[in-house]
């Protein structure tokens, strides 16, 4: 298999790389980062330098390495996760224009399959779009199925939950501001957010390479969803941390907005078809099990 990952210095991009080149995969990782160029050349991969809003560039660059398979897992998000809606700016754009871009080069390369990385919190499930991140990922899988609809590419869409685990920045970042006590939980927090250890995402994303049919729409989630209060708790247990502080729902919606409406959705999902379809098994069903070995070793 020849996979081209666009995006492959980011959170799923690295491991995936990693998990790829182990499998024996031929693999050309895309990034816009010379430092993160050479980290991926050390596990093995070979480089495309380029921006994926640069049509001609990544035109060059998937034509270039010639793969059989494309992965699309383009983000720019802060390492600490957005607060605010401009800080998904740089991603709604990656997720519309940089779809497109990909998805021409991916064909004009005669790649056979191009698989998806979405977000499960934010994808069109027959309500219209509440603003402009949940449009442009709305964009970014109908423009996917769309192609698959006219037969010009195999596209697959896997909606990620919130990913946690071992190296990942958004996840080292909240252990610090738990250790400082700076990361309050709301009361009566009554969230069900979908959660995915970032390994299990990795294996699912693998596995859809070669097994998920034309056209498959997937949640990668835990087995069970929880609340941002139980994140936070658990990492102040795990981390010997002072009892995180508790504050009325108003206060994360002044300070971070973008934040407190993520952390405050309602959104149970299944994993079923996923592990029907694919042959998808989770090592961590849950984000107490997905921490616990990296918690353990932190405090």
């Amino acid at each position: 298999m020849n996979v081209f990952v666009a995006g492959g210095s980011g959170a799923i991009g690295m491991p995936l790389v990693r998990a790829l080149v182990s499998a024996g995969s031929q693999v050309t990782a895309m990034t816009r980062s010379n430092e993160k160029a050479r980290q991926l050349r050390a596990l093995g991969a070979s480089v495309a330098v380029a921006d994926a809003l640069d049509r001609e560039a990544i035109m060059r660059a998937v034509e270039d390495a010639h793969p059989t398979h494309v992965v699309h897992e383009l983000t720019a998000l802060p390492k600490d996760a957005p607060r605010r809606a401009r800080d998904l700016d740089a991603t709604n754009r990656l997720r519309v224009d940089g779809t497109r871009n990909l998805l021409e080069a991916a064909i004009n390369a005669g790649a056979r399959r191009l698989v998806v990385g979405s977000f499960a919190i934010l994808a069109d499930r027959g309500q219209p779009a509440a603003d402009a991140a949940s449009a442009a990922v709305h964009s970014m899988e109908q423009q996917t199925l769309e192609a698959t609809h006219r037969r010009s590419i195999e596209g697959v869409i896997l909606r990620y939950g919130m990913f946690y685990g071992v190296g990942l920045p958004s996840t080292d970042a909240m252990i610090e501001m738990v250790r400082r006590r700076r990361l309050p939980i709301v009361r009566g927090d009554q969230g069900q957010l979908p959660f995915v250890q970032i390994d299990d995402a990795v294996c699912a994303t693998v596995l859809a390479l070669d097994k998920a049919p034309a056209g498959s729409v997937y949640d990668i989630v835990d087995d069970h969803s929880a609340s941002f209060a139980e994140v936070v708790t658990t990492l102040s247990e795990y981390t010997q941390s002072p009892h995180p502080l508790r504050v009325p729902a108003w206060l994360p919606r002044l300070v971070a907005p973008y934040l407190a409406r993520i952390t405050a959705v309602r959104m149970p999902l299944s994993n079923a078809k996923a592990k029907a379809e694919l042959g998808w098994q989770l090592k961590y069903p849950n984000f107490r099990e997905g921490l616990a070995p990296l918690l353990k070793r932190a405090a």
